[in-house]
This record gives C-alpha cells, structure tokens and sequence, in this order.
C-alpha cells in the first residue's frame, strides 16, 4: 500500500499527463467529421496516435493511484485535469484566463481538497 502522500502525487502526475493528452488531441484534430472518413483519418493521424499514447500512460499513473487506495479519494484529485487543462489551454493555445475561470479553478481545488478530506474541520 503505497502512502496518501504518495498517491495525490500520482494521481496529479495522471491528471497533468491527460490534460496535455488534451492539448494534443486539440492540435490534432482541428476539423473532425464523426463519420466512416473521419474515423479512419483518426486511426491514420500521427499525432492522435502520440495523443493516444500519452493518455495511456496517464491511464497507467492513475491505476497505479487507484489500486492502493479507495475511488473516493483518488478520483477528486484526478479532477485537477480541469485544471491542467486551462493552463495548458492559456499557455499553449493562447486561451484567456478571465475570472469566472479562475474562481472555478479555486472551487475546483477546494472541492477535491474537501471531498478527498485533505481538510478537516
């Protein structure tokens, strides 16, 4: 059984690796028709591939949280994603941050802090 500290670092580690998994779907699929052509050019794009493939390992990093401690717990925090990906999105793609988007990210935060009980009152 790995320690609790152990496991928010993996879960985070998970959440930022599929975020950036995101970022590069986002790159790579600017225009996508949800049919037989447009699947196909899915399988045959590269970097949805690469995107795939990040998103793997994210996948691993995660199981490896949620095999040593409850669903509960590690789920919350793997919703740091969301957070991740509006400073990918700001950083990478030239998003805005306003401040609807950062009082979400603080509610976010306090919420995986207060559901995953890393706070008690």
């Amino acid at each position: 059984m790995l320690g609790t500290d152990y496991v928010i670092l993996l879960t985070i580690i998970a959440a930022a690796i599929v975020a950036y998994a995101q970022y590069v779907f986002k790159r790579s699929v600017p225009k996508f028709r949800f049919d037989y052509a447009g699947l196909i050019s899915l399988v045959k794009n590269r970097r949805v591939v690469v995107g795939v493939l990040i998103y793997l390992l994210g996948l691993v990093f995660y199981l490896s949280a949620l095999s040593s401690e409850q669903l509960s717990f590690v789920y919350p925090a793997f919703s740091s994603t969301f957070i991740f990906v509006i400073l990918i999105s700001h950083f990478m793609l030239n998003e805005r941050i306003d401040k609807a988007r950062i009082a979400g990210m603080l509610m976010i935060i306090i919420g995986i802090a207060l559901v995953s009980s890393l706070l008690v009152f």
